[in-house]
């Protein structure tokens, strides 16, 4: 079954969370901050997949909260509750391992896609094929698509699910300019009801861990009114 980890301080909101998401079929774990949430999680770490996580809570906040399941999970879909006039929010828990976000108040229909494509990208990372390691090899850097790995000269890259998916778009497509649009559709899925610059940040986030000078991107690189592209030389 599906299992999510709803951490949400306030109880008419989680309570409003828990009825929503039972029906679209999850097992809902509840916990109303983040340091009980931790202690939950850790039970059975491996029988969570998402995490509903609110950025406002007392005591440790959502980022830190991220920051810590991430830590413990490169698998987990983690997706962060933020306030409409909390722009920075969004992207701040982006840029600390966060998959998603939703703004409040949000609608139960947004509440279902935005878990269900989620969930639909942690099952196929999960779901690794068996057999043979297949690697794809662009320069100094391999993408392993069995392990949904990433490493550069044999060093392995910690990659979040959503950047390993990016990376394997690129690898796949090397030196092909690729839309935004695409992208958002090809790694959050044709439902995905938000704003385009998830991507934008995504991108940003994978520059540290790839480039040399991510302020002057050699591979991950800007197709100005258009998206990205993967630059394959070396």
């Amino acid at each position: 079954m599906k299992r999510v980890l709803i951490v949400e301080d306030e109880q008419n909101i989680r309570e409003f969370e828990v009825i929503n998401l039972r029906r679209l079929g999850y097992d809902t774990v509840e916990a109303d901050c983040g340091e009980t949430a931790i202690a939950l999680f850790d039970l059975e770490p491996e029988t969570f997949d998402i995490a509903l996580l609110d950025v406002s809570m007392p005591g440790m906040n959502g980022f830190d909260l991220c920051k810590l399941l991430r830590e413990r999970s490169k698998t987990l879909g983690i997706i962060m509750l933020t306030a409409r006039s909390q722009e920075e929010d969004k992207i701040t828990g982006l840029g600390i391992g966060a998959d998603d976000y939703i703004t409040k108040p949000f609608s139960p229909a947004e509440l279902a896609a935005r878990m269900d494509s989620l969930y639909r990208r942690v099952e196929i990372l999960r779901q690794a094929p068996s057999g043979t390691s297949e690697e794809i090899t662009n320069g100094k850097f391999v993408l392993n698509t069995r392990k949904h790995t990433l490493s550069r000269d044999g060093v392995l890259i910690e990659l979040t699910q959503v950047e390993y998916m990016i990376m394997e778009l690129f690898f796949t497509n090397p030196d092909k300019q690729i839309k935004r649009s695409e992208i958002l559709t090809r790694v959050w899925g044709e439902n995905f009801v938000g704003e385009e610059k998830v991507v934008d940040v995504n991108i940003r986030r994978l520059r540290m861990k790839i480039e040399e000078v991510p302020s002057d991107p050699r591979h991950l690189q800007t197709v100005w009114g258009m998206g990205y592209k993967w630059n394959s030389v070396e």
